[in-house]
C-alpha cells in the first residue's frame, strides 16, 4: 500500500499546536483569548489539509470555524461573563475535532516514519488540550468552583490538569468537585489510554528494523534455482 502524502508534514503542525499551548498560558484577558481562536481556527485548517480531510469533514469544521470566530469576536466586545465559557466551548470543539483526519490519514500507512510519529503526537496533545479548554469552560459556565476548596482554575491551571488525567499521572493536588467535570476527567482518562495503546500497536506492527527489511527483500528475490542440489547437474 502506498503511504498517502502528508501535505506540508506533521512538524508544522507540532509547531502549531505548541504556539497555541503558548498562547494558552498567556491567555489573561478577553483579547488574548480571541487571538487564540483565531489561531487554533488557522492549525485547524491546516490539519484538515495535511491529513487530506474529506469534503463533507471539511464543511462540517467549516461550520465549527465560523461559530467560533463570531464567539471570539462576540467575547471581545461583550461584557457578559458567560460569554468566555462559550469561548472556551468553542476551542474545545476545534481541537477535539482535529485528531479524527490525523488518525485516519495515519492508519492508512503501511510504514512508521518521522510524520507517523509527528502525527500521532500531535492528535496526542490535541486531544490534551481541548478537554484542558473543555474544563475551563466549565469553570466558566457552573455555579460552583470547579476544584471545590482549590477554587476555579486559570487556563494553565486546567491544560495542566487535562494532560495529568490523559497520561493517568494523578498528582492529586487539583480534583474535581463534582459532576460533569468528573465524568469528563474519567472520559479523558480512558481516552487517553485507548489511544496511547492504538497508537502503540501501529507503531508495533509498521515498525520493522532497517536489516529486517533487507532480510525480506532478500527472501523475496530468492528462487528455486539458487537452492543448493535443486539446480541441473
Amino acid at each position: 500500500m502506498r503511504n498517502p502524502p502528508a501535505r506540508g508534514g506533521y512538524g508544522a503542525v507540532l509547531v502549531m499546536i505548541l504556539a497555541t499551548y503558548v498562547l494558552a498560558l498567556l491567555a489573561g484577558n478577553r483579547w488574548m483569548v480571541a487571538l487564540l481562536l483565531f489561531v487554533q481556527s488557522f492549525t485547524v485548517w491546516h490539519v484538515l489539509r495535511v491529513a487530506g480531510a474529506r469534503a463533507g469533514f471539511r464543511r462540517a469544521a467549516a461550520l465549527v470555524f465560523l461559530l467560533a470566530l463570531v464567539t471570539a469576536v462576540l467575547n471581545v466586545f461583550a461584557e457578559q461573563s458567560p460569554l468566555i465559557g462559550w469561548t472556551f466551548s468553542a476551542a474545545s470543539a476545534l481541537y477535539l475535532l482535529a485528531p479524527y483526519p490525523i488518525v485516519r490519514h495515519l492508519g492508512r500507512r503501511d510504514r512508521v516514519d518521522q510524520q507517523t510519529v509527528m502525527g500521532a503526537l500531535a492528535a496526542y496533545l490535541l486531544i490534551g488540550m481541548s478537554f484542558g479548554f473543555a474544563y475551563e469552560c466549565l469553570a466558566a459556565l457552573q455555579p460552583g468552583p470547579l476544584f471545590g476548596a482549590e477554587g476555579d482554575p486559570d487556563l494553565s491551571q486546567a491544560l495542566f490538569f487535562s494532560f495529568v488525567t490523559m497520561t493517568t499521572t494523578g498528582y492529586g493536588d487539583l480534583v474535581p468537585a463534582g459532576n460533569p467535570a468528573q465524568s469528563i476527567a474519567v472520559l479523558e482518562a480512558l481516552i487517553g489510554q485507548l489511544f496511547l495503546v492504538t497508537a502503540v500497536a501501529k507503531v508495533v506492527e509498521n515498525w520493522r528494523p532497517r536489516n529486517w527489511r533487507e532480510a525480506d527483500a532478500g527472501k523475496r528475490s530468492f528462487t528455486g534455482d539458487d537452492v543448493p542440489g535443486t539446480g541441473s547437474p
